[in-house]
C-alpha cells in the first residue's frame, strides 16, 4: 500500500468517517471483508436508501452486490476509492453535506444529481455508473456561443 493510501485509511480513522461506515454496514447486516488497498467492503447491503448500487463512509465501501462481484468491477471500486479519499480532504463528516448541496445544485442544473456534482465528476462519472446529462444551452442575446 502506497504512503498516500495508508495517510487516508488514517485520515478517515481518525475523523471517525470509518467507524461511522463499519456502524452503518453492521447495522445493515452486511458481511465486511478486507478490499484491496486500505479499503474495507460491506457486501449485500439491502436497506432502500440510498438507491445507489454502491456508497462509500471513510474507507468503507457498501455495497449491494457480493465483495468478489465488486472486486470484478475496477472501474467501479476506483470510483468509490475516489470518494474515500475525498472523505480524507474535507476532514470526514463535512463531505457529507457537501456532498449533497454537490448534489443539489446538480439536480437543479441538470435534472439528476449527479452530472453537474463536483464529486462525482471529480470521481469519474462513467466509472460510478452515471450519464452525463449535461446540455449546452443557447448563449443569451442569440451570439452563436454556447453556454455551459
Amino acid at each position: 500500500m502506497t504512503a498516500g493510501r495508508r495517510v487516508r485509511r488514517l485520515a478517515n480513522l481518525a475523523n471517525g468517517t470509518t467507524l461511522l461506515g463499519l456502524v452503518l454496514a453492521r447495522a445493515a447486516g452486511t458481511a465486511l471483508s478486507k478490499g484491496p488497498r486500505g479499503l474495507i467492503i460491506a457486501s449485500g447491503y439491502t436497506w432502500r436508501l440510498p438507491f445507489a448500487g454502491a456508497f462509500t463512509l471513510g474507507n468503507v465501501i457498501i455495497c449491494r452486490m457480493r465483495a468478489d462481484q465488486l472486486l470484478t468491477k475496477p472501474a467501479l471500486l476506483g470510483h468509490e476509492e475516489k470518494h474515500c479519499s475525498q472523505y480524507a480532504w474535507c476532514l470526514g463528516l463535512p463531505f457529507l453535506p457537501l456532498y449533497f448541496l454537490a448534489a443539489g445544485w446538480s439536480q437543479l442544473r441538470t435534472g439528476n444529481p449527479a452530472s453537474a456534482n463536483f464529486f462525482e465528476r471529480q470521481a469519474g462519472l462513467a466509472a460510478g455508473g452515471y450519464v452525463d446529462t449535461r446540455t449546452p444551452k443557447p448563449a443569451p442575446g442569440g451570439t452563436g456561443g454556447i453556454e455551459v
